[in-house]
Parts: structure tokens; sequence; C-alpha cells
């Protein structure tokens, strides 16, 4: 069967050699008959074109010499012609006579001369008084004379006739002619039509011709006799040479012929041409019966002696006749055969292909398992199982300290499976294959679990219900890549009843190691996300700091693709304010995480400077301009590509809200009345960009109001547009009575895909109201005497506060304070006691001028004022404002005083005591 196309090829040439010469050569008999009939006619056809011009050619010339003559002595004879000649001027009576003449009788020329043979007459008037070309002795003599001669108008057929007097003397000459060219005949009329006759002939010849040349190709099949037997020839050797059977049965069921090939595939004896189909020895029944019944038979499979046989049967007479019938036969046994390990083969590649696209579709080390168990199902294995080691699915490397192996996938064509279930640990024995195959690297083939006692020895009760389950087979494969063990791939069989062999065992080891690389990419993969976001929460706030100013709730999502530069802070400031900040930086990875680390450390050190808010962001926006700087210098030359940060300070005692922002969407504010505003305020350049100052702003909050700060990963998602991410996150918030813990679920919930692909990071603050209760301010004049009436002031406030105990040390702090502010400082200047999680003493003055904490030595009058402050407080500094300095100092409540809530349901106003 696989050299058929090269037995047709065989007879196709043998066919086309024998043809080719036919229709090349012109010796056939057809050909000969015609090249003779078109030989006859083309020489009939000359010999009648030679005959007519010959003809033409003389009757021409008669006819030229009869006109010339006749003209000639017409006009010789003519009426007082002799009186001309005689007159003293011949040529002007004769010449326009002659012309008129001649144009009359249709010659070409008429001339009349002296017996001297000079024209008096011409055409050609300049040829008048010459002598004439021609024989003129001949006429002289009384004769008529015909000649032809190249005259002045060419070749001419003229006649020269006498003129003779009354007496018979010849007393001139008339001579009348006629241009060869001009002379017609009937012959050049003839000519056409032996032509055409000609042509007809010829065509009736062809005609004929292929008429017999078809009639011929009928009756010898287009060949000669010498064609004829050299095909016969090569019929016969094809036919012997062939690796396919032929077979000729006569209508009489008798065989005419079989070839070599049939002769071995039918087991047929030498002497079977022209015997009975029945009487044949070692036909098989049924291959008798079908070529016997003469029926089409088309790639119908017989047995002979152990072979599978295809037959195809055509009757021999195209046409239905009953001449008999010639079969074909080739034996297929090998060809099934190999058509087996082709569809075999074509299923493996297939599978390795479904496995290529199909499994490590994502880095995930659990789903590339179960991606590798699907497609193994059903074209490969009945069930397969795949067991990781627990430190690969954290993305660790094997330990190696023991088989403990984690089941991460199971798939198989039922779903009552036997086996363990998913996430269970098991710890192989060593006699197990998939305990040899982790240990040795290689791969182990158990063709019949039954008697595999290693195997067994697992677990006898549960390894007799796999068997119970009618599991036959197994092949388990170490999931290897660059060198390390990850876990082990089982391939378990039930429903094929063959065993696997070691063609499946090189199947698995394909199919595995494909997706064990997919799964090292995973774990890999998995690792660094880990690394990534353990950097990342490492940098992030992990608990926000106490103050009584704000209720804060917060979440922090990192995408699914990679940790981003998101971040958050909650930044507790003197006076009881409150710094909020979020922060973005563009991409994703270790970088934008470490980039963010940088960022808000900075951030916390600005803070502690108590700067405004636009000052800080531009301090900041200098910093990312220096980390740009040096990174685009070092070898990385990855800079910051982008930072967006929003900062914030609340005041609980003014409620009043300053913010300014770089390049960052504005906050949303929830209203106590459940109403959301997105207020307007003004917008810096990302940070990094530089050359544009910031704007900070100030928004009046009332009390319980819900400060959102958020990152553009909440309302930015590619399906939809930046200002339904808006809307959303709006009626989101929409609700009253509803806590910022509550308002951050309910933003997630509405606002995120399942998958989000950037960092969210999200901070909802309530406000709190510092009472007038629990703040107390007055003025000091500028004259040291009224530091007595100040600290008379603190213990009547503390006594109120139930904070006696405190009273000593405020007094000398104060008193301290405000010395300085009244000696070293300029008015108006003003106290102010806080009196919130801890007792906070300000002094206020309208200078810019900043104390300094030094040792004073012995010999110093002063200097020892900030000493003691440092030592009796627990904090304090100095900020500076639009009208002056602030110094200010904390100190620590006592356990008897409590710590206040901060929150206040009235309205408020600070005290002041003159």
């Amino acid at each position: 069967m696989v050299d058929q196309p090269d037995r047709d090829r065989t007879g196709s040439k043998g066919s086309a050699t024998a043809r080719s010469p036919l229709r090349r050569s012109p010796r056939s008999v057809a050909g000969q008959v015609f090249l003779l009939q078109v030989a006859v006619v083309v020489l009939l056809v000359l010999g009648a074109i030679l005959a007519l011009v010959l003809e033409s050619r003389r009757a021409s010339d008669s006819e030229a010499r009869s006109r010339s003559v006749a003209v000639a002595e017409t006009f010789a004879h003519s009426p007082g012609l002799l009186a001309a000649l005689q007159s003293p001027s011949p040529s002007a009576l004769l010449q326009p006579v002659t012309e008129e003449t001649r144009q009359q009788a249709g010659v070409d020329f008429i001339v009349v001369m002296d017996t001297h043979g000079t024209r008096y007459t011409h055409p050609l008037p300049d040829r008048i008084g010459k002598q004439f070309v021609g024989t003129i002795g001949p006429s002289l003599a009384g004769q008529v004379y015909t000649e032809s001669v190249h005259g002045p108008l060419g070749h001419e057929v003229q006649a020269v006739v006498p003129v003779k007097a009354a007496d018979g003397s010849v007393v001139g000459l008339v001579s009348a002619g006629l241009k060869v060219k001009n002379v017609t005949s009937a012959g050049d009329r003839q000519l056409p039509v032996i032509l055409g006759t000609g042509a007809a002939a010829l065509a009736v010849a062809t005609t004929g011709t292929a008429l017999v040349a078809r009639r011929l190709k009928r009756q010898t099949r287009g060949l000669g006799p010498a064609e004829m037997t050299r095909m016969y020839e090569h019929h016969n050797a094809v036919l012997h040479a062939v690796r396919e059977g032929v077979l000729i049965v006569g209508q009489d069921k008798r065989l005419l012929l079989a070839n070599d090939e049939a002769r071995e595939l039918l087991g047929l004896q030498a002497d079977a041409e022209g015997r009975q189909l029945d009487e044949l020895q070692g036909l098989d029944p049924d291959t008798a019966e079908l070529l016997s019944s003469g029926r089409v038979a088309t790639d119908e499979v017989q047995r002979a002696g152990g072979r599978l046989l295809v037959v195809n049967q055509r009757p021999t007479d195209r046409h239905g006749g009953a001449m008999g019938t010639v079969a074909t036969i080739r034996d297929s046994t090998e060809l099934l055969a190999l058509a087996g390990k082709a569809e075999m083969a074509g299923n493996r590649l297939a599978l390795l292909y479904e496995a290529g696209i199909g499994v490590g579709t994502s880095l995930d080390v659990v789903r590339t398992a179960e991606e590798l168990a699907r497609i193994a199902v059903p074209g490969f294995a009945d069930f397969v199982t795949v067991d990781l080691a627990d430190p690969v699915l954290h993305g660790d490397e094997p330990t190696g300290a023991g088989l403990n192996l984690r089941r991460v996938a199971v798939n198989g064509i039922r779903e009552d499976h036997p086996f363990y279930p998913r996430g269970k640990l098991i710890d192989f024995v060593p006699s197990t294959p998939q305990a040899q195959g982790f240990g040795s690297g290689r791969s182990q083939v158990v063709p019949d679990l039954s008697v595999a006692h290693g195997w067994q020895a697992q677990d006898p009760e549960w390894t007799r219900r796999i068997i119970d389950y009618g599991v036959h087979s197994l092949i388990t494969v170490p999931v290897a890549a660059r060198g390390i063990i990850l876990g082990v791939a089982a391939f378990w069989r039930s429903q094929k009843p063959e065993p696997f062999d070691d063609g499946d065992r090189s199947l698995g080891e394909e199919l595995v190691a494909r997706a064990a690389v997919s799964i090292d990419n995973a774990r890999r993969y998995t690792r660094e996300h880990a690394m990534a976001v353990t950097l990342q929460r490492s940098l992030l706030p992990r608990a926000l700091p106490e103050q009584s100013a704000l209720d804060v709730a917060h979440r922090y999502l990192p995408a699914q693709s990679g940790v981003s530069g998101d971040w958050f802070d909650v930044i507790p400031l003197p006076g009881c304010r409150v710094a909020l900040v979020v922060g973005d930086v563009v991409g994703h990875g270790l970088h934008a995480a470490a980039t963010m680390g940088r960022l808000r450390t900075a951030v916390h050190n600005f803070a502690a400077l108590d700067l405004p808010p636009d000052e800080l962001l531009g301090q900041l926006d200098e910093l990312v301009n220096r980390i740009d700087l040096e990174e685009s210098d070092s070898e990385s030359g990855i800079g910051v590509t982008g930072a967006t940060c929003l900062y914030a300070i609340y005041d609980p005692v003014s409620q009043l809200c300053s913010i300014a922002r770089a390049g960052h969407p504005a906050p949303a504010l929830v209203r106590p009345d459940g109403s959301v505003v997105f207020p307007e305020l003004p917008i810096g350049p990302p940070l990094g960009a530089g050359g544009m100052p910031y704007e900070t702003a100030q928004v009046h909050l009332a009390e319980g109001t819900q400060i959102v700060l958020y990152t553009d990963g909440l309302v930015e998602e590619r399906t939809r547009d930046f200002d339904v991410g808006m809307e959303l996150l709006r009626e989101a918030l929409s609700h009253r009575n509803r806590q910022p813990e509550e308002n951050c679920r309910a933003v997630l919930e509405a606002l995120l895909p399942d998958r989000p692909q950037d960092d969210v990071a999200l901070l909802i603050a309530e406000t709190r109201v510092l009472g007038a209760e629990r703040v107390a301010e007055r003025e000091v004049p500028s004259d040291p005497a009224a530091v007595a009436d100040v600290r008379a002031w603190i213990t009547a406030t503390l006594e109120e506060w139930g904070l006696a105990d405190l009273t000593f040390a405020t007094e000398l702090v104060l008193s301290e304070l405000v010395t300085n502010a009244i000696r070293y400082g300029s008015p108006p200047v003003r106290v102010r006691l806080l009196h919130d999680r801890s007792l906070i003493c300000e002094v206020a003055d309208g200078s810019s001028t900043s104390p300094h904490l030094k040792y004073a030595a012995t010999t110093d009058e002063g200097g020892r004022g900030l000493f003691l402050v440092a030592q009796l407080t627990e904090h304090w500094g100095v900020r500076y404002t639009s009208q002056g300095k602030i110094i200010w100092a904390e100190q620590p409540l006592p356990a008897s005083a409590g710590i206040p809530n901060g929150r206040r349901h009235e309205p408020s106003t600070a005290v002041h005591v003159p």
C-alpha cells in the first residue's frame, strides 16, 4: 500500500511512452495520407498558377501589340496627316490631335516622326524634336513593325507604321504603344479563383484526414503495431512488478490473469490461470465468493492465511456488460499496524500540544498542578494525582528532610475516586513508587498494582480500596525543574485494560517536564511576590498610633500581579492635631515598594518638623528629584517613574482640615447626614515634576464628618471610566450612621473586582472635636509680673480638670516658657492648655526666634529653663505659624485621671480666660 503511488506513476509513464509517439510522429497512416494530400494539392495549385502566369504574359503581349498596331495604322491613315507633315510646323498641328486620339484609343503614347526618326509629337513635350527610341528601318521599307523596348515611359510594347504618300512613298512614321504594367488580362482575375479552389481542396483533405485518423484511433486504440507490441511488454512488466495483486476473471468464472503479487497473497498454484475459481486450491472461500460474484467492491477486507487483504473489484466493461471483472488486492496487515502507531503518535502529539498551551496559564502553583491533572485525563490516564512538597506551595525549595508531600490536585474520569483527598499531607513510605521517584528523580512504572507489595505497604486498607475500584496500573513521575525535585505526579489506569509501558513512561515524563517548569516558575513567583508583599507590609504602618482627633479605619490590598507603591499613614502632631497621608508610586515590584518606604519615611521626618502641607509636599518633591538623579546615575538607571501624594492635617480644636495634594485624587467628605461631596481643591503636579508650587486649602469639618482618602486603584479600572468609578464611590458612601469600618467594607465590595490589577490604599477617618471643657487659653501681657497670674490660672484650671497632681510641674514649665516669651519674644503672648490623652501646654508669641536646649555651666546665670522643661515633660518642641511660633510641651496624665474619648455632641468654642 505504501508503494502504490510509485506503481501509479510507473503505469502513467508507460502509457505516456506509448502514446507520445503517436501525438508527435507524422509516420502514422493518417499522417502519411494527410501529408500526401497536402503535397498533391500544393503541386496542383502551383502548376495552375504557373500556367496562368505564362498564359497571362503571352496574352498580355499579344493584346498590347494588336492594340498598338491598330491605333498606329488608324492614325497613319487618318485624313489630313499628309498635309500636316508637309506643313511648316507639323508639331503644332499634330501634338493636340495625337494627345486627344491617345486618350480616346486607350494607349500610352502616339508618336509621329519624320523618316529620320525625329519626333513631331510625344506625351512628354520635352521629348519632341528628339530621336525616336526604337527600330524604324522595317517601317521605312513599308512594313508594320512591333517590338518591346525601354523608352521614356518605361517598359513599352510599341508598333511603328509607315505614312505613305499617294505615290506609295514613305513620308513619315507613326508609333503607338502601351506600357507593359498597364496591360490587363483575364489571367489576373482567375488567380484568386485558383488560390481559393486550392485552399478548399486543402481543407477537404484535412477534414478527411481527421475523420480517418479518428476512425483509426478507435480501431487501434491509437497504437500502431510496434507501439502495441511495446505497450504490451510494458504492461506485462508493470503487472508483475507492482506490489498489488491484480486478478481478471471472465464471465464464465474462469481466472484469466493473475500477477505474481496476487499469486503470493492468495496462495495460488502456478497453473491457476485458465481454471475455474472453485477449482483453485488454497483460495479462501469468502474471497472466492467475492471474485465469482462479479459485484462491485470498494476496500472490502478479506482474511487469507492470517493476512488482512483489501479487495477492490470492478467490471471490465465500463458500460455494464458481462465481459468479466478485474480485482485488485493489497496486503493491509502491516499498514493497519502502522496506522495504529501513527494514530497513537498523533494522539500523543495532540496531548503534548494541549499541555503546552493549557498548562502554566497562571503563576499559581496549585492551579498549574490542577491543569496538569486535567490535561492528562482521559487521553493518557484515567486518574491523575499531583503531590508537592509543602515548602513549594509557599515559594520555597523542598528541604529534603522527609517524604511528606501534600496532595494538591486530583482528577479523573469519575468523581467518586478512592484516592487520598486534596489537601492531605501524605508521608510516603520508602518502598512506594512515589518515594522512590522523589528520592531518585527517575520515573517508576508499575504494570500490575495487585502484586506491587511495596506500593501496598503505604496503607494496606486504602490500597485495597484502589485495587477493588479497578485501578490496575501506575506511573509515577517526579516533578523536577532546574535540578530540584518539587513533588511527584502519579498517573493511574482503570478502564483501559492495557497496562502502562515504557512508551507511556516517556509520554508521562514529557507531560510532567512541561508542567514542572511552569510549577517552578509559579513557585519562584510566589516566593518573589511574598517577599515583595512582606517588604511592602513592613514599610506600611503595622498599627495606627493612638490619638483622639479621628476615628480611623483603613484597608490595603496588594494587586494580584504584584506589589505596588501605594501607602497611607496617620501621624499625630502637637496640639492634638493629626496628619493623614495617602500616596502612590507608579509601577509594581520591589523597586516601587522600596521607593514607597523612602517616601513614607521622608513624610514622617518632615511631619516631625510640623511643616504645613504645601511646604511638606515641596520638600517631598525635592527629595524625589534627588532620588531620580541618584538612581539615574547608578547602574540600574531606574528612577522614580512617578508618585502622587495627598497630605492633610486635622485640628480637633478649630475643626479645620488643611489639605494639599500632588497629582493625587481629591478626598471624599461624608457629612453626618450621609451626603458625599468632593471638595474643589487646588492640585499640584506629581512629585518629581518640579517647577510648580503647591497650595494648601482649608476645609471646616463638622463633627462626625468622615474624610475618605484613597489611591487611584480604587476608582480606576480598565472596564470603566474614572467618572464612573467616582460615582460608584459616592453611592457606596452615601449612608447615614455608618462607622468608618463599615464604610471600608462597603466601598471595597462596590468598587473592586475579584482580581484587582492595581494596589488599593483606603483610609477613612471620622472627625472628633476636643470640647471646650478641655481647652483653656488666655493672653499674657508683656510684663514679667504677669507670670504669677499665669501660675494661679494654671492651678485653678488643673484643679477643675482633676489634674492637681500635675500642678507643680506645669507651673514650672509654663513659668519658664512664658518668661522666655516675654523676655525674648514679641507680643502677643498666649497660653493654651489642652486636656487630651496628655496635658499639652502651649505658649505662642509673635517672634520666629527658636529657643535651643543646652547644658549651662556652673557659672552661667541662665540657660537652664529649657533643660528643666525637657526633664519635667515627656515631649516638647517648637512649631512655626504665620503669626510667629508656638512652644509646646506634653506631660503624661496620671493613672487616676483616665483618658478622655475626646468626643462631644454639642457645638463648642475655646475657653478664653482674661
